[in-house]
């Protein structure tokens, strides 16, 4: 714990001229970042699926780190008398609305706290719900048998796009589950919302960075995930018509040699 002092105190020391008392508040912002920025290449194979189990390494491996910053604000050390303009980093929600009330210097603090990561956790809601709803649509529009020989040619093509997302065949009661869950887990992301009322200030400011960081994260990765799918999507299109172009050049030539015959 005390390594973890140290440095967020140096980091603090560093920001001071700009940032004056606020400027250990900062520098948990700024540790958060570095951890995150640590722990993205585990966030990349969990986004693309690499492992079973790289969706739960960058949360396990933060766990530690909340501790160690819940510790370290509950715990007599030199930082439980830095502050966030005028409340406390050690202080709870609690301890704020004895001090003035809701509305009073340190409940004005936490309220924009709350608000932030209220902000995050709807933000998150949202692109969750679409995400569920867009998944279950997709499943839903898979055709559910192989296309036949002799079929059309849009049922071939479905069946392709549905083999190259890898869609899972779902039943109807399948599919309902899928949009149920699809609007319940974006939900749990409030989670955050109640955990940063009941432990200080300073683990609070941890919760709302780490939070942000992984939906700001994810939609990052999800837009470079889209460009690599149209440019894929533009080279097969670009072959295609070379093909097609080569194709329709050749045979005026193959009428010809015939016509002279």
């Amino acid at each position: 714990m005390s390594v973890f002092t140290h440095l967020v105190a140096e980091l603090g020391r560093l920001l001071e001229p700009v940032l004056a008392e606020s400027a250990t508040a900062a520098a948990i912002v700024l540790f958060t970042v570095l951890v995150r920025l640590a722990l993205h290449p585990l966030s990349r194979a969990a986004f693309r699926g690499a492992t079973p189990v790289a969706g739960c390494l960058p949360l396990l491996l933060q766990l530690p780190v909340f501790f160690l910053m819940y510790q370290a604000f509950t715990s007599g050390n030199e930082l439980l008398s830095h502050r966030l303009f005028a409340a406390p980093l050690g202080s709870r929600w609690t301890d704020a609305l004895g001090e003035g009330g809701l509305f009073g210097a340190q409940g004005l603090v936490f309220l924009a706290l709350f608000g932030a990561i209220a902000a995050v956790a709807a933000w998150s809601a949202v692109r969750g719900r679409r995400a569920a709803a867009a998944a279950a649509a997709a499943s839903a529009a898979a055709p559910k048998k192989p296309a036949k020989k002799g079929g059309s040619a849009a049922g071939a093509g479905a069946g392709v796009r549905a083999g190259a997302a890898g869609l899972p065949e779902l039943s109807a009661e399948q599919q309902e589950a899928m949009r149920k869950l699809g609007g319940v887990l974006p939900l749990l992301s409030f989670g955050t919302l109640v955990t940063a009322a009941v432990v200080p200030l300073a683990a609070g400011l941890y919760l709302l960075t780490t939070t942000a960081w992984t939906v700001a994260e994810r939609v990052w990765l999800e837009h470079r995930k889209a460009r690599a799918a149209a440019r894929a999507a533009n080279a097969a299109g670009a072959a295609a018509g070379a093909a097609a172009g080569a194709a329709t050049t050749d045979r005026p030539a193959g009428g010809a040699v015939r016509s002279s015959l």
